[in-house]
């Protein structure tokens, strides 16, 4: 029996509904939520996703600031730039869009950003929080794939959940809010010998690698949850996940198709970072 399918798609409009039913809510209170989103460099992929944000925030009644600026920009007038959003009221969120130009320092920029506005959740201080189980903003990607995990009402704790990539954007903060669970979690990486050993025994696995069609059949254990966050675009222009999508839906109990599953998601998840940050700011 072929897998179900985990409709991130449909999953985040229901999300982006209620993330504007409260956005009306918190603007009738006085306070609008803003996003800022900083986009450095003429990457074309970037910029599709930058103007994907700029639509959702449209969409939601999430108020945009667009920050665009040339590849050549000097590292000190990109922080001037955070620093004048970190001290702007009218912005609850910060995002700046990643990969940055080689030149730029990204983590020195990524910490720039104030805690408070990191809607991302790659502050430290979001990261710490996590890492601890403490209150705080959680990276969109990890969190989306826990949304669409728990949406699907497939149980976590005492599972085996396999990670595969360990970046500090999905891989690391995903492997925590799964432990967070009570999953038992593995993270195997590019200096893992023989993942497949691993994958086989996992009832959740996660592909988060950003190489196409990675994940074969044979590495896959029937019935499990499969979630593919990669997304590569093959020599031909088409979309590819690191799952190989039409083998393993065959075995999988649930999978995620590329695009449409984890993607739509993040976005969603991002939305709901700039509201709550919204209101936790008008609160302080």
């Amino acid at each position: 029996m072929a897998a179900q399918i985990l409709d991130g798609k449909s999953l985040a409009a229901n999300v982006r509904a209620e993330v504007r039913t409260r956005v009306g809510a918190l603007a009738r209170s006085g306070v609008r939520p803003g996003l800022a989103v900083i986009l450095a460099g003429d990457d074309p992929a970037s910029r599709v996703y930058v103007r994907n944000k700029v639509r959702a925030c449209e969409e939601t009644g999430v108020h945009s600031v667009f920050v665009e600026l040339g590849a050549s920009v000097r590292e000190a007038e990109l922080l001037e730039r955070i620093a004048t959003l970190n001290a702007d009221a009218g912005v609850h969120g910060i995002l700046v869009q990643l990969p940055l130009p080689r030149h730029l320092d990204a983590a020195k920029i990524l910490h720039a950003v104030s805690p408070a506005k990191d809607v991302d959740g790659f502050h430290p201080a979001n990261l710490g929080a996590l890492l601890e189980g403490s209150p705080g903003i959680v990276p969109c990607t990890p969190a989306g794939v826990m949304r669409l995990i728990e949406h699907a009402r497939i149980g976590i704790a005492g599972r085996r959940a396999v990670v595969l990539g360990r970046s500090n954007i999905v891989g690391k903060p995903l492997a925590l809010l799964l432990l967070q669970k009570n999953a038992t979690v593995t993270v195997c990486h590019s200096k893992t010998a023989a993942p497949e050993a691993f994958t086989r025994e996992a009832d959740i696995l996660v592909a988060a690698i950003g190489r196409p069609n990675f994940v074969r059949a044979d590495m896959v254990k029937p019935g499990a949850c499969v979630v593919d966050v990669g997304i590569n675009r093959l020599p031909d222009g088409t979309l590819a996940g690191d799952v190989d999508f039409a083998a393993v839906k065959e075995l999988a109990g649930w999978i995620t198709p590329v695009p449409g599953g984890v993607g739509p998601m993040t976005i969603a998840m991002l939305l709901e970072n700039c509201l709550r940050a919204a209101a936790a700011q008008a609160s302080a």
